[in-house]
């Protein structure tokens, strides 16, 4: 197989593109590097195809390995003809690998190998001629034998029979055919254990649906349910076109002596051997669509979390609410640093409201708070209520953001928040992150394990490894687009950029203990474990403020520094010149593009990304993101009615809809038919992401069941 040529193929793009990041992949060279500093070689390709094909790389490097191992097993077993080794090696997909290799696999015993041990085999080979010219029975009267244990002729036909039936399940055709047609055909079907139970699962308690429309989220809702033992899920398909196709490929001339024993062997065979591996092949396939369509989901939110604009300049007061054991206040500075933590009683039961304003307020004056992060896990409507009635009675101007803390218990209660707040409870801990999620999404997110932020759906139902390296990849990209300050990063930030393992991030903070800021990206190179090629896959994502070397600012890299230098002066400047607002209309003083490049030898796509950094040193892609609603009033689900306009913010985007957070409580659920009228929407991420700031109108409000209908289309 041409792997290059078939990943081409699959993924739209020139094959030449291909081999070229093929061969950057097998030299060291990580995603993110190849998709921000190698775009001449791979004709700019995204880091989102970047990743699949990198993924199709493995699978299929993985595929012809199984393929070699399989061929070499069948040669042992002096069993491999040119026509199966052809096959073995023209297969596009492991399930047709494993096919051919079944009738070569080494079996535990079957029924048929107790058979072949009792010498059956050629009364087997009798029922399958076609030209039988006597009755099976008085065949099988040869086969007898009280050594053997085959008594009578029933013993030695059903002997043969199981012969036949596993001889038809070795053969890879009959399964590719059969595999194909439940999945064009086949319906999946759930019911209820107990009909009388009532559950999540209801409308699934007497469902089907064709196996080929069936929708990714009800899969995994139907699997979850099964595993949760209220729900039975099983595969409906017509076996009898199966079993007549079966009998059209191996009765052609029907004999009066051996077809009915033929047919028997035939059901038994699709009964017993293939259908319930087929049923589990199918279902494996639907759970698998399903979890990557669920996964690349999950992905896009958490792109959109994680790229979330930093609320920059503020002191913030985090406030982790609760009832029984009282809210965690964590008062954080412009820089992240914790200056004060403290635990008030405003909720049930204790209600001590009056003192936990004092106390509020106190910190307020003594800190210059200018804004409140609140947690919106429980008792967050009631803690926002205490909140807006202060800010009501004080002269102070400071608002208040509710603040998703999903992962935040995860994060207080892991080794990485122990270490870094040492005399902290997990509650102080939790507090401090939701007063930094706020300052800086994104640096204070990487410290929690991407799976635990609520960002997607049955996220603990599908494969963890495939889940984990998907989320791990969408931050590692997230991390390299904003760039990290080589000074003041966290380990954990660290470790997502390009380049850098654990172990170099946490050498890379000893060197800056030891040896004070960083002045210089070269000052990399005296890291321990950081080599060349780690430098090279890293530097131009680690920037130096006020470093010696203004381009340490930028995410130009150390490699096109010559060229740079060589560019600005020609354009009349100088290195000293670059600062934070940038050389702005530089590119306009480039005429010729394309002559410029060859100049400084170098191709005209750098060059573009140079001028880019040039005018905009260092910029900040969160910055064109949607910024949270900052409030300063407080509305509960009583205040809604129907056709009430709102503004509000995507908190969580799933396969049927998104949920919005208007101000209250609970989510709303705007419903994929509710997105908009312009358009027929495949998906609701094609309308909208996570963060987006949208107007919605209420649908309907059911405060029993705590659900909010909302619309898009106003």
């Amino acid at each position: 197989m041409n792997i290059e040529a078939k990943i081409a193929k699959e993924l739209g793009i020139k094959t030449s593109q291909v081999e070229a990041t093929v061969k950057l992949i097998d030299e060291g060279c990580t995603i993110p590097f190849i998709a921000r500093y190698r775009k001449e070689v791979t004709g700019s390709l995204n880091d989102e195809v970047l990743r699949k094909l990198g993924e199709r790389l493995t699978y299929l490097r993985n595929l012809e390995e199984r393929k070699e191992a399989i061929i070499d097993s069948i040669r042992e077993q002096e069993k491999l003809t040119p026509e199966l080794e052809k096959q073995i090696k023209e297969a596009e997909t492991l399930v047709a690998v494993e096919d051919l290799y079944r009738p070569y696999k080494q079996k535990r015993r079957t029924r048929a190998t107790i058979a072949k041990e009792k010498g059956l085999e050629g009364l087997a080979d009798f029922v399958m001629m076609e030209l039988a010219s006597h009755p099976v029975d008085k065949e099988a009267e040869n086969y007898l034998s009280e050594e053997k244990e085959v008594t009578t002729t029933e013993d030695a036909i059903n002997g043969a029979l199981d012969i036949i039936a596993e001889r038809i399940s070795d053969d890879a055709e009959y399964w590719s055919y059969i595999r194909e047609f439940t999945m064009k055909e086949g319906q999946i079907v759930s019911a209820a254990k107990d009909s009388e139970v009532s559950s999540v699962y209801e409308m699934y308690y007497d469902f089907k649906e064709p196996v080929k429309k069936a929708a990714g989220y009800r899969v995994l809702a139907m699997n979850r349910g099964e595993k949760e033992k209220i729900l039975t899920v099983k595969i409906d398909v017509d076996s009898d076109r199966i079993i007549g196709y079966l009998e059209k490929k191996l009765i052609i001339k029907d004999n009066e002596y051996t077809s009915e024993y033929l047919k028997r062997a035939i059901k038994d065979s699709y009964d017993r051997l293939i259908a319930p591996q087929v049923e589990r092949d199918v279902r494996n396939a639907l759970t698998e669509m399903a979890e990557d369509g669920a996964i690349e989901v999950f992905g896009k939110n958490l792109t959109q979390l994680l790229m979330q604009p930093p609320i920059a300049g503020q002191v913030v007061l985090g406030w982790d609410p609760a009832f029984r054991t009282g809210c965690k206040l964590a008062v954080v500075d412009a820089t992240g640093k914790v200056l004060d933590t403290v635990v008030i009683y405003p909720t049930a039961p204790q209600s001590k409201v009056a003192e936990a304003k004092k106390i509020v307020y106190g910190l307020i004056k003594k800190y210059g708070i200018t804004l409140i992060s609140v947690g919106n896990g429980t008792a967050s409507r009631e803690s926002e209520q205490v909140i807006v009635e202060l800010l009501k009675e004080i002269p102070e101007k400071v608002s208040y953001v509710i603040t998703n803390e999903a992962g935040a218990s995860v994060y207080s209660a892991s080794e990485l928040a122990t270490e870094e707040f040492p005399n902290f409870d997990v509650g102080q801990r939790s507090a401090a992150s939701i007063a930094r999620r706020v300052q800086d999404p994104l640096a204070e997110l990487v410290k929690i394990d991407p799976k635990a932020i609520g960002v997607g759906q049955y996220q603990h139902d599908m494969n963890q490894k495939k889940l984990g390296e998907t989320l791990g990849g969408v931050v590692e990209s997230s991390v390299n687009k904003v760039g990290v300050d080589l000074n003041t990063a966290s380990a954990p930030l660290l470790q997502y950029v390009s380049g850098i393992t654990k172990t170099i991030a946490k050498n890379i903070i000893v060197y800056r203990e030891e040896n004070g800021r960083f002045t210089d990206r070269k000052q990399l190179l005296k890291v321990s474990k950081l080599g060349p090629k780690a430098f090279e896959q890293c530097a131009g994502f680690l920037r130096i403020t006020g470093g010696d070397n203004p381009l340490d600012s930028t995410s130009v890299h150390p490699e096109t520094y010559e060229v740079t230098t060589s560019l600005i002066k020609k354009l009349g400047y100088d290195l000293s010149d670059i600062t934070s607002s940038g050389l702005v209309g530089i590119s306009m003083l480039v005429k010729d593009k394309k002559k410029t490049a060859e100049e400084l030898g170098i191709g005209e796509i750098t060059l573009d990304d140079i001028l880019k950094e040039l005018e905009k040193p260092g910029r900040d892609p969160r910055d064109e993101m949607p910024k949270p609603i900052l409030r300063t009033d407080v509305m509960t689900m009583e205040d809604l009615s129907e056709g009430m306009i709102l503004k509000g913010t995507v908190r969580n985007v799933i396969d049927f809809g998104a949920f919005v957070d208007i101000g209250v409580h609970e989510d709303g659920l705007v419903h994929i038919s509710q997105l908009t009228d312009k358009k027929f929407v495949k998906h609701p991420l094609d309308v909208v992401s996570v963060g987006d700031i949208v107007e919605v109108k209420v649908l309907s409000v059911d405060i029993k069941k705590k659900r909010i209908g909302l619309s898009m289309i106003l």
